[in-house]
């Protein structure tokens, strides 16, 4: 794709079946915000929703709106309506803890699966809570952690792993794995296959049922818009449910919770992967945060995400050309909803491009990282991100010396 004026930016707008989209959400004014893919923008909705849990339903409904207002149902409800954005029946996924505790409940569960098999392959560039989490249920339950070559995690396995853990999308680079073709190694050899999906549902159409996948775990609050801490969810394959032994049995995860019987019996399904009481607020805010994801085809979501990460690209291209390394991936098959680019003093980029009102973020050691949500990002905004890029570099804004001090969140 060339990189031409900003009235090509306006037309591919136009032209965009997703361009009313936009309004659904609450975005400040002469701001380009380019960090769903950390933290998702605001839906209307989620505001309107969440004050009126507050104000209506907890001040007014106090404690019966766990019955009225049908609270106990929340986490499965929500997670009927993740269901179709990453190929699974409704009844199948189950929302409630946050993406750390949900991954350890999982990664034991899973290994409790394979109880002949003594090791975790993960990859050494995952996000940092896989590696941390895997560690501590490798070290708690006497297990190897194995590190695999990113390129080909397949060849890390043999006989004696018990699950293949990766994250579909790269939390740095944007680049993503082949969802079946990698299951399909996994199963090869004997392995359960377990996907983090953060950085993927809600921008790139995920199958986990066409892709014979065994478990997947991915948060909210990105492209799915359920804000600052929003709670995880979780799927497990049908076939492992009966199986299924997660180890934080709380009170939520009984068959039966309120006859408050003395020794633990799971729920049926999914549901026996809830454990403490459901977070109410946050299962509010992202029960009506999903809506905006309602007669929105996943073809057409992908098709919008690839015209704003080819476009970005190209006008990165001609633009600024040696002066950053896409480290993205450019063929399609191979890339999520974000583009990075590598440079020496990224984070003065960022930070300098944020000034300006072009808000994207750090990741070290020298990546500057821009997503692209296809629901609320426009052409628009990716022409004038680039632009500013420009202005920034031409006038060595990052170089100013209040970059050179990081702050707490990057």
């Amino acid at each position: 794709m060339s990189a031409p004026d900003r009235t090509t930016a306006v037309e591919l707008d136009a032209a965009s079946p997703l361009a009313h989209h936009r309004d659904l959400f609450l975005l400040p004014p002469d701001v380009v915000y380019l960090d769903g893919n950390s933290l998702g923008a605001l839906p209307r909705a989620a505001a309107v929703r969440l004050g009126h849990t507050v104000t209506g339903e907890w001040g007014h409904g106090l404690i019966s709106s766990w019955n009225s207002a049908d609270w106990v149902n929340l986490p499965r409800r929500v997670g009927a309506r993740i269901a179709p954005l990453i190929g699974v029946h409704p009844a199948d996924v189950h929302v409630g803890d946050s993406t750390t505790v949900t991954l350890f409940k999982t990664l034991v569960a899973a290994t409790r699966l394979r109880p002949d098999r003594r090791v975790l392959v993960l990859e050494p560039g995952t996000f940092p809570t896989d590696g941390y989490v895997a560690a501590g249920v490798a070290e708690t339950l006497g297990l190897e952690l194995r590190w695999c070559d990113p390129a080909d995690p397949a060849a890390a396995l043999d006989d004696d792993v018990a699950v293949l853990s990766l994250t579909h999308v790269d939390f740095r680079t944007g680049a993503m794995y082949d969802l079946a073709g990698v299951t399909a190694a996994a199963h090869d050899a004997g392995a359960l296959m377990q996907w983090d999906l953060c950085h993927s549902t809600g921008a790139v159409p995920v199958d986990l049922t066409a892709a014979d996948a065994d478990i997947a775990v991915g948060c909210t609050y990105k492209y799915l818009n359920g804000g600052p801490g929003s709670p995880a969810f979780s799927w497990v394959h049908p076939r492992h449910q009966e199986a299924w032994s997660q180890p934080i049995t709380g009170w939520f995860g009984h068959a039966r919770p309120f006859e408050m019987e003395r020794d633990f019996e799971p729920a049926t399904g999914i549901a026996r992967m809830a454990s403490g009481t459901p977070p109410v607020l946050a299962l509010s805010a992202l029960d009506a945060a999903l809506e905006v994801f309602d007669g929105v085809s996943l073809d057409v979501l992908r098709r919008v995400s690839l015209s704003l990460t080819d476009y970005f690209i190209a006008l990165v291209d001609e633009r600024l050309g040696p002066t950053f390394e896409v480290i993205t991936p450019r063929e399609h098959a191979l890339r999520g909803s974000q583009v990075s680019l590598r440079h020496e003093a990224a984070y003065g980029v960022v930070q300098a491009l944020i000034e300006r009102g072009v808000v994207g973020d750090f990741r070290s050691p020298d990546v500057a990282r821009f997503g692209f949500a296809p629901l609320y990002v426009s052409h628009v905004d990716v022409y004038d991100a680039v632009d500013n890029l420009v202005a920034v570099m031409e006038h060595e804004e990052h170089a100013r010396p209040a970059y050179a001090i990081r702050n707490a969140v990057t």
